[in-house]
């Protein structure tokens, strides 16, 4: 069982720990010294994914040398701004990725292995894209 605390630091600024002990400074935005909650939930989300999608692929022998994903997150404009569509975009760069192999590893990351995206499913549409970037082609 996964346990968090949460500390009230003043205003609307909190310390988050986690069951590992690793800590994150959230706020409202209005306080602008640490994450807003609702978008702690997009980056859980894109974080989960993540670490699937690296296993998934190294264990293709796939080994990545770079990820980024942006998440974008449609709310409802009444309280409590629910989270009704959700879309990653994965950009992505190693030698030898296949569009098959990062497609197969972010599907089941958000179908099968994504505790995350498991829980959101139920009230937000995910959605997902992928670009492989060749660092090589572009002169990197």
């Amino acid at each position: 069982m996964a346990t968090t605390t949460l500390h009230w630091i003043s205003g609307k600024r909190f310390v988050g720990i986690d069951s590992t002990n690793h800590s994150v400074v959230l706020s409202s935005k209005d306080e602008g010294v640490g994450v807003k909650p609702s978008d702690m939930l997009l980056i859980a989300l894109a974080a989960c994914t993540a670490v699937d999608v690296v296993e998934i692929l190294a264990k293709k022998r796939m080994l990545l040398s770079s990820m980024e994903i942006t998440t974008t997150g449609e709310q409802d404009a009444d309280p409590p701004w629910t989270f009704r569509k959700i879309h990653l975009k994965y950009r992505l760069s190693g030698a030898g990725l296949t569009d098959k192999a990062v497609e197969q590893a972010i599907q089941l990351s958000e179908e099968k292995y994504c505790s995350v995206a498991a829980t959101v499913r139920g009230v937000a549409q995910i959605t997902s894209e992928f670009e492989i970037i060749n660092l090589e082609r572009n002169g990197v």
